[in-house]
This record gives C-alpha cells, sequence and structure tokens, in this order.
C-alpha cells in the first residue's frame, strides 16, 4: 500500500488514506506567511471503477466533499507511487456550479507527483465535488468452468470475472464496472503515470493551456467513452447471497455492473460469480488430419452463444475456459482439459480444442500404390499417367459413450478421383486436394473403410 504524509501546523505527519490534498487559503492572491491552513484529504464518497479488458485502462470517479473559502483556493493533488495519469485529472463541482469556478491544474517545479488546482469560489463551506481520472494496473478477466454431463450431450457453463488492482492506490466500497470491447489509445496509461514530469522537465510550470494542448491528441475514443460513462449506475443492495453482475450494451462495448460495492486493495485480487447456465448442448467430435495434427485424433468440444443453447445475452469475454466430466450422481468430475476462448460476440460458436485423445484412435494404411493408363508423346516418352492408391481406414472408438469422428485426408493434387467403400457415414469433398469421411460410432465401435484414390498426371491432368 501507498504511504503519503503531509505536515500539519504543528509540525506533526499526518498518515492519509489516499491522495495528499491540502488547501491553501490565500489573502490578496498572496501567501500569508505562518497563515497556511493544511487539512488533510475528505474521505471519499461514492467510489465508481470502470475497467476495460482489452486496455490497461481504468476510469476512477469519486466523491469528495472539499472545505473551501471565499475567494482563491489552491487545492494540491498527490499521485506518487500510483499508476494515475496525472493529464486526464477532471474536477467538477456538483453543487453551486454558478459560484464556483477552477481556473487551472498546474505541476509546480521540482516536484514530483504532484498537481495543484486553482480554484475561485464565492462561498465558503464544504462542497460536493466528483474528481475523475484514468490509471493503470487495475485489470479484469473472464475465466469459465464447463460440466459435461455423463453422455457429453450437454454442459453446465459457470462463469467468473477476477479483477486485480496493481495500482498503488486502494479502492474501498467501489462499485465497479467492467467494459467489454476494444478501445484503441495513442498513449499507454502506464507510460504518462510514469513519466518523471508530466511534459519533460520539472523546472517550469505547466498551465492549463498546455494540459488541454497535451489532452487534444489523446484518443478520441477515450474521451468519448468517458463521456459515454458520465451517468453512474444505481448502485445495487449488498445482499447475504452471491452477487449477481448486470450486463447492458454500450454502442459497440458491452457493460458490466457488479452488484453492490466492492474492496480492492492495491496488490490483491477479487473472484466473482458472472453467470451459472445449465444444460448447454454441446458437440463433442474427434478430428483426424495427419498433416495438421500428427497422428492421434484431436478432441473438440463446441456449443453456440445463442438463445436455443441457453446462451446469448451478452458476448462472451476472452478468458480461460476448463471442461470437467461429471462422473457420477455423487459430483465426481473428470477433469477434460482447458482452453483460451477469445472474445465470443452473440450468436457465434465456442470451439475448444481439447488436445489429442487416445481414446478414439484412425490407423489409415496404404493396401496397394501403382501406376496406370500410360500415355505417350511422338517421340515414344510417356507424357501422362495416372497414381493409384488403395487405402484402408480402421476407426477405434474405446469409450463407453458414442463419438463422432470426421477423417481428413489431404490428397496434394488438384485433379483427381476417388471411390469409397465401407462403413462411414459421410463423404464430401472440403475444397480442391481434401476429402473428409464422418463416422458416428457407437461405444466400444470400430469400423473400418476404404478409398481408392486416382491422381491424373501429365496429359491425363487435362
Amino acid at each position: 500500500m501507498r504511504k503519503t504524509g503531509i505536515k500539519t501546523r504543528t509540525g506533526q505527519t499526518g498518515r492519509m488514506a489516499c491522495w495528499a490534498l491540502c488547501i491553501l487559503v490565500l489573502w490578496g492572491g498572496q501567501l500569508a506567511s505562518g497563515k497556511v491552513d493544511l487539512v488533510t484529504l475528505p474521505e471519499r464518497g461514492d467510489t465508481q471503477l470502470t475497467i476495460y479488458n482489452s486496455a490497461d485502462l481504468t476510469l476512477v470517479r469519486e466523491t469528495r466533499a472539499l472545505p473551501l473559502t471565499k475567494g482563491i483556493n489552491e487545492l494540491q493533488f498527490g499521485w506518487a507511487n500510483t499508476l494515475i495519469d496525472p493529464t486526464s485529472l477532471e474536477m467538477i463541482p456538483k453543487e453551486k456550479v454558478r459560484d464556483i469556478g477552477l481556473l487551472e491544474l498546474t505541476y509546480p517545479p521540482r516536484t514530483q507527483g504532484v498537481g495543484v488546482w486553482r480554484i475561485q469560489s464565492k462561498v465558503s463551506g464544504e462542497i460536493p465535488f466528483e474528481i475523475t481520472y484514468f490509471a493503470s494496473g487495475i485489470r479484469w478477466r473472464a475465466f469459465y468452468m464447463a460440466t459435461l454431463t455423463e453422455d457429453e450431450k450437454n454442459l453446465r457453463l459457470k462463469g467468473y470475472v477476477r479483477v486485480s488492482n496493481q495500482s498503488g492506490e486502494d479502492y474501498p466500497e467501489a462499485q465497479t464496472r467492467l467494459i467489454v470491447g476494444k478501445i484503441n489509445t495513442v498513449d499507454e496509461i502506464v507510460a504518462l503515470a510514469q513519466r518523471k514530469a508530466p511534459y519533460g522537465s520539472p523546472v517550469q510550470e505547466v498551465g492549463a493551456k498546455a494540459i488541454l494542448e497535451d489532452r487534444a491528441v489523446r484518443s478520441e475514443a477515450q474521451r468519448e467513452l468517458k463521456k459515454a460513462l458520465a451517468a453512474p449506475a444505481a448502485a445495487m443492495p449488498q445482499l447475504a447471497r452471491p452477487k449477481e453482475i448486470a450486463k447492458e450494451g454500450l454502442s459497440e462495448y458491452f457493460l458490466y455492473t457488479i452488484e453492490g460495492t466492492e474492496t480492492i486493495p492495491s496488490g490483491e485480487s477479487k473472484r466473482l460469480p458472472s453467470f451459472d447456465q445449465d444444460e448447454v448442448p454441446a458437440k463433442n467430435l474427434y478430428k483426424y488430419e495427419r498433416d495438421r495434427y500428427g497422428d492421434a485424433p484431436v478432441r473438440f468440444l463446441s456449443f453456440k452463444n445463442n438463445e436455443e443453447h441457453k446462451l446469448g445475452k451478452e458476448p462472451l469475454p476472452n478468458g480461460m475456459v476448463k471442461v470437467f466430466r461429471a462422473l457420477d450422481e455423487k459430483g465426481h468430475l473428470e477433469y477434460v482439459g482447458s482452453r483460451d476462448v477469445q472474445y465470443v460476440p452473440v450468436g457465434e460458436d465456442v470451439e475448444l480444442q481439447l488436445g489429442s485423445s487416445r481414446d478414439v484412435q484412425v490407423k489409415p494404411v496404404d493396401m496397394e500404390i501403382k501406376q496406370t493408363h500410360f500415355e505417350f508423346d511422338s517421340h515414344g516418352n510417356i507424357s501422362g499417367w495416372d497414381d493409384e492408391k488403395w487405402v484402408e481406414v480402421k476407426v477405434f472408438n474405446h469409450r463407453s459413450i458414442a463419438v463422432r469422428v470426421e477423417c481428413r485426408f489431404n490428397i496434394g493434387h488438384a485433379n483427381w478421383e476417388l471411390d469409397k467403400e465401407g462403413s462411414f457415414g459421410d463423404y464430401e469433398k472440403i475444397d480442391k486436394d481434401t476429402v473428409q469421411f464422418s463416422l458416428e460410432l457407437a461405444p466400444h465401435e470400430e469400423k473400418v473403410f476404404t478409398y481408392h484414390l486416382t491422381e491424373h498426371r501429365g496429359t491425363r491432368a487435362h
């Protein structure tokens, strides 16, 4: 946790819970020596974190009641040892707006991690302000647990989100919102936050004009998102049950709002449930393609993010899916495998490659190879012929459930014919030099099929 402090008029050091703030009361525009009131930063009121998963970016919105006096007030903010972007600082009074004017934000010379707001006020007293800024180091990631039924025809899909805070700043009792969608940024927030001085050399003051010029080159998407998310979501009551996550579309983004509030100290992570959907129809498939996967079939699990599959309410963010299989009614599970998935829009398929399998085997054997149908040119040289090959394919299912197997063979030649026979379900030409045989096998069943491939060479290819 970051520690900051200020000196009071008595010379004692006071420890602060978060940013440093001191209010310097001015008379006639000049500091009166020996008459400076130093006040620790008031406690946060409402705090809201909006965290993006496609960039290291978090929008922080917090309210604080700041004591002002009539005249010019100077409020000093400090962000040392944090990943707060000083160029994104904004402060807006929530009351008596016409009586309060924010003149400028400057960065004093020879001072690191400090900015001073100059505020002109026509009133005295505590005024609530909303403070917003971008921060780095706060991230979230989705992950999922998929549990197949014993027959593997359906699965239970449970979604979670993990929020981690490495920003250097604690955020107690913050409403947390998560954004799915890509945002383009000109600058990395962490780079802005860690510059030795916001605008190069620390020996000169930088006023509001320089801040506005620098902010103008920042990503338009950042500014538009900040504006779009300005309205606070209504806080949901905390209940003695797992928290819910409310979801809603927001232009090309998707917003997840975690119920209630969360305390997220710097250096810690939290896992929260996102959704839990039972009886999602799933397809279990084994693919054999020697040129791509090697000699062993590879297992795939697929389902669709749509209403027909009891999903489709929102896109599925990037994350890790861990797959298990139920073994009995007592809840014993078998670990099947895991795979990262990329962002899955509503209506799209999810296909998880779970690795090679020993439970299903495919064994092609070349039974005979020969050359036939020779053609000769006027000089008696061979100008064309056919390469013929007879292949027997044995497919074994050693599992106690029925499986579907797709066997693909790459021919490597565009001019060919194929005759097939035996125990297979479907045959199709995938592209100009790839064929696929599809088989359904009962538990512990073996099937055999053969194909006769004729490749036309030379003048025989025309």
